[in-house]
């Protein structure tokens, strides 16, 4: 059980970081393999501007890592283990999902919600 304040307020940024869909489809780019900001702008389709952003709030967060290579800027996921913890936690928030809305379906068809 997390009863440390340091390791809730880890918690909160990663959760206030997966909050955004943008943010998650990073992380899940970057889980494939480091990417320059151009890649990644391209293959998500949205704009560098709005890219640089929410990489901001990544690295601010400690879920990415840039490193220059050359002239450009590569990112990636600051530590492997967050790649793991990321399909795992994909895993299980689907299963999740799907069992609250076979309850949800069997709640409304018994008229209980």
């Amino acid at each position: 059980m997390l009863t440390i304040a340091p390791e809730i307020e880890v918690l909160a940024r990663f959760g206030r970081a997966l909050a955004d869909p943008i943010r998650c489809r990073i992380l899940l780019a970057l889980r494939e393999a480091p990417a320059h900001p151009a890649e990644l702008a391209e293959t998500l389709g949205i704009s560098r501007t709005r890219l640089s952003n929410h990489l901001a709030c990544l690295r601010d967060c400690g879920l990415v890592v840039s490193a220059p290579v050359g002239r450009r800027t590569r990112y990636e996921l600051a530590d492997a283990r967050l790649g793991h913890a990321l399909d795992d936690l994909r895993t299980a928030v689907v299963a999740v999902a799907a069992d609250a809305e076979r309850s949800c379906t069997t709640a409304e068809t018994e008229g209980c919600c």
